[in-house]
């Protein structure tokens, strides 16, 4: 059977910014260079990396996110309703804390038929020579931490906002379909913090009400994904935080595997189990047989130490107990820079991880 979308090595998305690049973004927001020569300076360093990846054997690429400082706030800021601002403090990761870059909802939300991001995609696709995946962060990321910024007199009911932020992303979907997207990620770290106690607390604590949060986000993704047309792949990684090599969530997928599983419709899921944190492989018992895939990531992002081959395949064997084997497939746990300040690892040592998910998927399944 010809495997395609997603592939049996696969990426999440994000890579370390090239010293170059890290440069010119600190020159432009110096006044320094204007967004011209920035400009220029991306677009050389994403085709440098398509490439890279290219050369590996890697049957899909990505823009390794180069022209974003963060995996999330970098799109939602340019959503119609939603505005980027410096907060007062950052988000809490285990021991460290990132910036303070924050957004609010303080209009009606819609896409922005003018989003940067389509043209990012654009230019992904035009120097590349093998499947380019485009990712974006899922509705749920908008609400989840920011519901208490919706301004009361554009959104007075609840109900209002998650009908719009469905819309919202529906025409996003045809918006990079027309640009000619065939497989878009949402990347989401929702889904794993309604795994942890700690998070549902605090997400409680903010009146958030955490009892039908499954079932209205799992809503606004299926209606945004209504009118997928048929050769579009959507993947949803659910992500458990990755800033500085550090996390945020910890739990198993028991508490979300009957809902995300049995009734979110994307074709795929990239989940993390690259550690305790993430529980068993238990929960992918709810994963329906047929052509939804269970990306495992299985090889960590947050060290440059290689995992053992032979560990990693007893623990693919491992999951085909719960998910048939056709139905897996193989990726970094996440990402290598979900911000721009990337993991705590070498360059050197990303291209070896993805080297080491490509041999393993050729040894497994017989192809990458």
């Amino acid at each position: 059977m010809s495997h395609q979308v997603p592939f049996r090595a696969d990426i999440v998305g994000s890579f370390l910014r090239p010293a170059a690049l890290k440069q010119a973004r600190t020159q432009f927001q110096n006044g320094e260079i204007g967004r011209a020569e920035l400009k220029a300076v991306e677009d050389r360093e994403i085709k440098h990396v398509v490439e890279q990846q290219e050369a590996l054997g890697l049957k899909v690429v990505t823009d390794g996110e180069f022209r974003r400082a963060w995996w999330h706030f970098d799109f939602l800021e340019h959503l119609n309703g939603v505005t980027g601002y410096q907060g007062e403090q950052g988000i809490q990761f285990q021991g460290v804390q990132t910036s303070a870059k924050q957004v609010r909802i303080d209009g009606k939300v819609g896409f922005n038929p003018e989003h940067p991001m389509l043209e990012h995609f654009r230019y992904l696709d035009s120097v590349s020579t093998v499947t380019p995946k485009m990712t974006i962060p899922s509705p749920s990321v908008l609400h989840f931490r920011n519901a208490g910024t919706i301004d009361q007199s554009v959104y007075p009911s609840r109900e209002a906002f998650f009908t719009d932020l469905a819309d919202t992303y529906r025409d996003a979907v045809q918006a990079f379909y027309r640009a000619g997207c065939r497989y878009l990620q949402l990347d989401d770290t929702v889904w794993a913090y309604l795994c942890s106690d700690k998070e549902l607390a605090a997400a409680a604590a903010r009146g958030l009400d955490t009892a039908h949060l499954q079932s209205i986000y799992a809503d606004v993704i299926n209606h945004a994904l209504a009118d997928k047309p048929d050769d579009l792949h959507v993947s949803l990684h659910v992500c458990r935080g990755n800033f500085r090599s550090t996390w945020i969530s910890e739990g198993g997928y028991e508490p979300v595997a009957e809902t995300l599983f049995g009734k979110v419709g994307v074709d795929a899921w990239f989940l993390e189990y690259d550690s305790d944190r993430a529980g068993s492989f238990d929960p992918l018992r709810f994963v329906p047989e047929g052509h939804q895939q269970a990306v495992l990531g299985l090889i960590t992002t947050k060290v440059g130490a290689l995992e053992d081959e032979g560990a990693v395949r007893a623990r693919l064997e491992e999951a085909t107990r719960f998910v048939a084997k056709d139905q897996l497939c193989l990726s970094p746990q996440c990402g290598f820079a979900s911000t721009e300040e990337g993991n705590d690892l070498a360059e050197q040592a990303q291209w070896d991880k993805l080297r080491l998910t490509l041999d393993i998927a050729r040894r497994f399944w017989g192809q990458v």
